[in-house]
């Protein structure tokens, strides 16, 4: 017999509390809690995937439609833009929607996609380790790795139906008028443009074929362009005298065009607008 001041049970046994059952279908609350909480991560975890991938879509399509970086490897454009082989360069935000609602024009600084013979001897800046390659291509998707083209950054000089050629006499003129060139700095080139008019070999006439452009790099001494690819008369080299054969070779197509360069934006002490500064004017 038990007695009666002692609860009914195997002796010694501790008693469960009024409020909780043997019963194995009553739910632990600190389980509940611990429930709660994992799922309350799991939807953290989801929703940040969600808003990653949101991100990166609209990111893709900014650069798609909209905009783009793009870093400068070489010097042809100083002091306008800075760049260099081997080292970091200006990265610029290039506009891709100016173009859609307009033509380009004359001194506009403009990224665009070398011709076939601009690209001769151009070699991939991509990795000869599969998997390397693979990580660059997927991060040149998103702007953070330069892609694997020739795409070149040169300011326009002349159109589609522009005459351009340079004297010693008249230096460069595009219609037979001589260009203001703001951008052009004598000691980024290595040389005055009012001791030196045409920084280089006197070349044309040249009359740009429509829907093309006539391009040059702003450090005019250091800058493969529109001279470089021309083709020439061989009477006319002998003279000392470039660009006077067939003018698409030395043009590129204005479908060519990737954007204009708006801005600078790295490196930080480099933010600013890349103007147009029309030469002609």
């Amino acid at each position: 017999m038990t007695s009666p001041s002692e609860p009914a049970g195997a002796p010694g046994q501790p008693q469960l509390p009024d409020d909780q059952s043997a019963d194995p279908t009553v739910e632990d609350p600190g389980e509940r809690a611990d429930d709660k909480k994992a799922g309350k991560k799991r939807g953290a975890l989801r929703e940040a995937a969600i808003l990653i991938t949101i991100a990166l879509v609209i990111y893709y399509v900014m650069l798609t439609f909209i905009a783009r970086p793009y870093l400068i490897p070489s010097e042809s454009m100083e002091p306008t833009l800075h760049g260099c082989n081997g080292c970091v360069g200006d990265r610029i935000m290039v506009d891709k929607l100016s173009y859609r609602f307009g033509s380009p024009q004359p001194g506009d600084v403009v990224v665009f996609k070398g011709p076939p013979n601009w690209s001769i001897g151009y070699k991939s800046i991509r990795s000869d380790n599969a998997a390397v390659r693979w990580v660059q291509d997927a991060l040149s998707v998103v702007g953070f790795v330069p892609p694997d083209e020739n795409d070149l950054v040169k300011r326009i000089i002349a159109t589609g139906g522009q005459t351009v050629q340079c004297r010693v006499d008249t230096g460069l003129t595009v219609d037979g008028k001589p260009l203001n060139e703001p951008y052009l700095d004598p000691e980024t080139m290595m040389a005055d443009p009012a001791v030196y008019p045409c920084l280089g070999n006197e070349f044309g006439p040249v009359t740009v074929p429509e829907g093309r452009l006539w391009m040059m790099g702003d450090n005019r001494t250091h800058s493969a362009d529109s001279r470089t690819h021309c083709t020439n008369e061989p009477a006319d080299v002998q003279k000392g005298l470039l660009c006077t054969g067939d003018p698409t070779a030395g043009t590129i197509p204005v479908e060519n065009v990737i954007g204009k360069a708006q801005f600078i934006a790295w490196p930080p002490g480099r933010w600013g607008g890349v103007h147009s500064v029309n030469p002609q004017s």
